[in-house]
């Protein structure tokens, strides 16, 4: 059914305020299209969000201070919300308003780095070095990198940062020999950058998604709640010569982050 709307012009300024005195927001409204209004404005200030014209720690406002500035009804602001709230780009706070919080991070499921992605995505990542050490290797970690458990790996424990906030915590583990990782390397670029500079060519993976519930290790390192539900990812990545170079076990925020996948239809 088509909503009914108060009669009021389709163009509509939203004097945004914030905390950080933001430029104002123009958003906009066709009441002719077959598009939902809540959708239309949901899909504005998600664009809005993204391009970092509404910042973090942005105030919209309440419903109905919103629903009177842009001529719409308050179910259709309340609705168009609730969607953003629902991705994780907006927070409802008692007493404070509706307050935008990071953009969600959606990285496609590739042979990449997450440095690299975060990078590419113009989010400015950074990353702090937890443990850099070698060590024999769990046995699920010697089994996918053809070694026996008796030998020595590389440990490096990141935390990846973006905008100050945690996004995710990496557990990389490498053969011994295979390349110098100096710890201000680490803290500065991706780990796949740096195999590519030391000559390493990065050719498949085996690599499997899932989520569970975070240690509270994992929580308090990533500023969720004890028992936040993670995203998980396994990877196991070979070179040109079909060599087993690198096991990653990364859990990352659910509320921060998702992934990306691409389907084919198979005749």
């Amino acid at each position: 059914m088509p909503e009914e709307e108060p009669s009021h012009p389709q163009h509509h300024t939203d004097e945004h305020a914030d905390r950080q005195a933001s430029p104002p927001l123009r958003l906009a409204v066709d009441r002719a299209s077959p598009v939902p209004l809540y959708f239309q404005l949901a899909r504005q200030l998600q664009a809005a969000i993204e391009g970092d014209v509404l910042t973090p720690g942005s105030l919209l406002g309440n419903e109905i201070e919103l629903a009177g500035r842009l001529g719409l009804s308050r179910p259709t602001v309340r609705q168009a919300i609730q969607t953003l709230v629902d991705k994780g780009l907006l927070v409802r706070r008692r007493g404070v308003g509706t307050q935008v919080v990071h953009s969600r991070v959606a990285r496609p499921l590739e042979l990449s780095s997450l440095y690299d992605d975060l990078l590419a995505a113009g989010l400015h990542p950074s990353t702090r070095v937890l443990h850099h050490a070698s060590a024999a290797p769990p046995a699920e970690v010697a089994h996918a990198l053809g070694l026996p458990e008796s030998a020595q790996v590389i440990v490096v424990r990141r935390l990846r940062l973006t905008r100050g906030e945690p996004m995710a915590y990496l557990c990389n583990y490498l053969p011994c020999g295979l390349l110098d990782l100096p710890e201000h390397e680490l803290e500065t670029t991706g780990l796949y950058a740096l195999m590519r500079l030391h000559g390493i060519t990065l050719h498949s993976a085996e690599q499997a998604v899932g989520a569970r519930t975070g240690t509270d290790e994992e929580c308090r390192l990533l500023a969720e709640p004890p028992g936040a539900a993670l995203l998980t990812m396994q990877r196991t990545t070979y070179d040109d010569r079909g060599r087993p170079v690198e096991f990653g076990s990364h859990v990352y925020r659910a509320s921060r982050y998702s992934f990306e996948f691409r389907l084919l239809v198979r005749a």
